[in-house]
């Protein structure tokens, strides 16, 4: 066989090997998408039982900016028998004063050689622990609770004895740039979309780090003490190995606001999408044989979702595997590789426009759609980073003033 044969022929092998890896993602993703075409708004939880009783924490580092309109959301949904803390950690600003004047009970915590959100919420847990409820739910310092969020959450973690996630949405700040929306709608199809087609498929799904609702029963056991950048997603991964898989509750919503700030909005892409990398690389092994040893097809499902990278991600693979099987094709490799990596393309642009369409049409313009190539290419530093200079300590995000 000639050298040149040789070469087309380890193209081809190669092609082929990016094209079949890329399917994977691609059709759990189509999957996800249009199953969820079909879910229905129902209600998750049960009204007729007694309501739980509830301690919320809310871990925070410098949040006097913000933490009032934070506790004004939750305090009107709680009953004399629950409690709101908010864990000042290592804060250097007003944050605690501002929370104890609002009517919540704020811990201060100072150790500055283990920071970050793991830390200040398992020193919360230990602050109940003497006198525990029956629900803990965790609530991010700059969020907002929708009107009964906590109610429904609280219920469907006592009803499945299972942790529950409330849907996490990020809202556009006022004079949306083309990228915020397209930042939006990305967040959108994440943590609505695709988890109300797990739902719709009868498979759990993953927290999404605030709106989260643990049965003291479940939380206790766990280790919160840790400096991960992503601590919700592996937590939620430990507790669906152990038995204890995520319940997505649609009907309670949480909101947080995108920051408007370039380098605020960078900094927390970088943690959030690193992170999510990371776990991705190391856990879905792990996943899946857990579900091989367990006999727990939810366990694969889990591990198959996980396998899905950040959407611009995704759609910069695919673009730069395409654009190589097309030049290799007109070179005179076989055009086979080309061929499925089109139709992987055409199944990625049915997902996101079809979730657009159902979830997102209200709030983002469909022009927004065609700004997609240039947020993939302000994404691409992000995702060299990753091999370059990989994000692995907790850094807050600053938050717009």
């Amino acid at each position: 066989m000639e050298n040149s044969q040789l070469v087309f022929l380890f193209i081809d092998i190669l092609l082929w090997a990016i094209a079949l890896i890329l399917l994977i993602p691609v059709a759990v993703l189509f999957l996800e998408c249009t199953a969820s075409l079909f879910s229905a708004s129902q209600s998750t939880a049960d009204t007729k039982s007694p309501r739980p009783k509830v301690a919320v924490l809310i871990p925070a580092y410098n949040e006097a900016a913000g933490i009032a309109a934070t506790i004004s959301t939750i305090l009107p949904q709680l009953t004399p028998d629950d409690r709101l803390l908010v864990i000042a950690d290592n804060c250097t600003d007003s944050t605690a004063n501002i929370a104890r004047k609002c009517g919540a009970t704020a811990l201060e915590r100072q150790d500055t050689e283990r920071k970050g959100k793991g830390y200040a919420l398992d020193f919360g847990l230990q602050a109940i622990a003497s006198d525990p409820p029956e629900v803990v739910i965790m609530v991010d310092a700059d969020c907002i609770c929708q009107p009964d969020a906590l109610e429904t959450l609280a219920r469907v973690a006592v009803a499945s004895q299972r942790p529950v996630q409330a849907t996490y949405l990020m809202e556009q700040p006022p004079n949306p740039t083309p990228k915020d929306s397209i930042s939006a709608l990305a967040f959108l199809v994440k943590n609505l979309v695709r988890p109300s087609g797990l739902k719709q498929l009868g498979f759990p799904s993953l927290l999404t780090g605030t709106g989260m609702a643990f049965p003291w029963s479940i939380i206790r056991s766990v280790s919160l003490a840790s400096g991960n950048i992503v601590e919700d997603m592996q937590m939620s991964l430990d507790l669906a190995i152990a038995g204890s898989p995520t319940v997505f509750c649609p009907e309670a919503r949480v909101t947080g606001c995108l920051p408007q700030q370039q380098e605020a909005a960078k900094s927390q892409r970088t943690r959030w999408e690193h992170g999510h990398i990371q776990t991705l690389l190391t856990q879905t092994p792990r996943l899946t044989t857990a579900s091989v040893q367990q006999k727990r097809f939810d366990l694969l499902a889990i591990a198959l979702d996980l396998s899905v990278p950040p959407l611009s991600l995704l759609v910069a693979l695919w673009l730069a595997a395409f654009a190589a099987s097309l030049l290799a094709t007109t070179l005179g490799t076989s055009p086979l590789p080309a061929i499925l990596l089109a139709i992987q393309g055409l199944l990625i642009l049915i997902s996101i426009v079809g979730a657009w369409a159902k979830f997102g049409r209200a709030d983002i313009s469909g022009s927004t759609l065609l700004s997609v190539p240039f947020y993939i290419l302000w994404k691409i530093p992000l995702y060299l980073g990753f091999i370059l200079k990989r994000q692995t300590k907790w850094i807050r995000t600053e938050r717009d003033v």
